[in-house]
């Protein structure tokens, strides 16, 4: 592996991290595009590239959650009963998700991380947060939205906020709390996404270099080591720049993407 490939993950790192700390967008949205770019740059087998950008997403949100839940631990905005209710589901829902995601081939994946990009950036431009209509369900509705968050968090590579943020919201949770709640389960999906995608893996043929099961070590570290550094840069820009016309920039940037992967799958 090249100098300049390894330069490019740290790149991929320093975008990740600003748009992490300055939207609140999780970093798997940007990592796994980015990550599917620079694997065929370097000719990665495309039996498994979409595998191995999904995993290698899912352990760098490894180390970007703990330093995101702890800044809203700080704050009060963590409902801890809540991410203990949750988590059983989480943790179950994500093993399952991988395990599927092992057996679908790399154009399917594409094609539905396709489809929630769209979905993520029509979210971003309306804007619009789920009436609150009820409370939280209990012990057996939590496991099983925790499931469904799960399952799809481990498809597309994400911490999951995407789909628990609206998800509180609607069982009437403050924006806030809705928030750093779901930068805390973020944390069981990425741990749990990244030992299935390493076990799934193992073993797998034609994987490059370098890689432990679906997890792409180069990848891993240069992306971990600049968005670390950079969220807190993000978090520090927030507040100084017109954040929610920011979110709709990126959305027409995830629509550009989602449609720049459609037409390679279709073509």
């Amino acid at each position: 592996m090249s100098v300049t490939i390894l330069l490019i993950y740290i790149a991929v790192g320093v975008i990740a991290g600003i748009l992490a700390g300055l939207l609140g967008i999780g970093g798997g949205l940007v990592i796994v595009p980015m990550l599917v770019y620079c694997f065929t740059l370097q000719g990665i087998n495309q039996v498994h590239l979409m595998h191995l950008a999904l995993g290698t997403s899912l352990a760098s949100i490894i180390f970007t959650s703990v330093s995101s839940f702890w800044a809203h631990h700080k704050k009060g905005a963590v409902n801890w009963q809540v991410v203990k209710r949750i988590t059983a589901g989480i943790i179950v829902g994500t093993l399952a998700g991988t395990w599927l995601a092992s057996r679908l081939s790399t154009g399917f994946l594409k094609s539905f991380f396709v489809l929630f990009l769209y979905y993520v950036a029509i979210q971003l431009i309306l804007d619009k947060k789920p009436q609150a209509s009820r409370d939280l369900p209990g012990n057996a509705g939590m496991s099983s939205a925790g499931g469904i968050i799960g399952v799809i968090s481990s498809l597309v590579g994400i911490g999951g906020g995407s789909l628990s943020v609206p998800f509180m919201l609607w069982c009437n949770m403050p924006i806030h709390n809705a928030i750093g709640t779901a930068s805390a389960i973020g944390f069981p999906i990425a741990v749990a996404g990244t030992l299935g995608y390493l076990v799934n893996g193992w073993g797998q043929v034609s994987l490059p270099e370098y890689a432990v099961g679906f997890v792409y070590l180069p990848a891993l570290f240069g992306i971990v080591l600049a968005s670390v550094v950079f969220a807190p840069v993000g978090a520090k820009l927030a507040h100084s720049l017109p954040v929610p016309r920011l979110k709709r920039i990126f959305a027409v940037l995830l629509l550009v993407v989602a449609s720049k992967m459609a037409w390679g799958i279709l073509h």
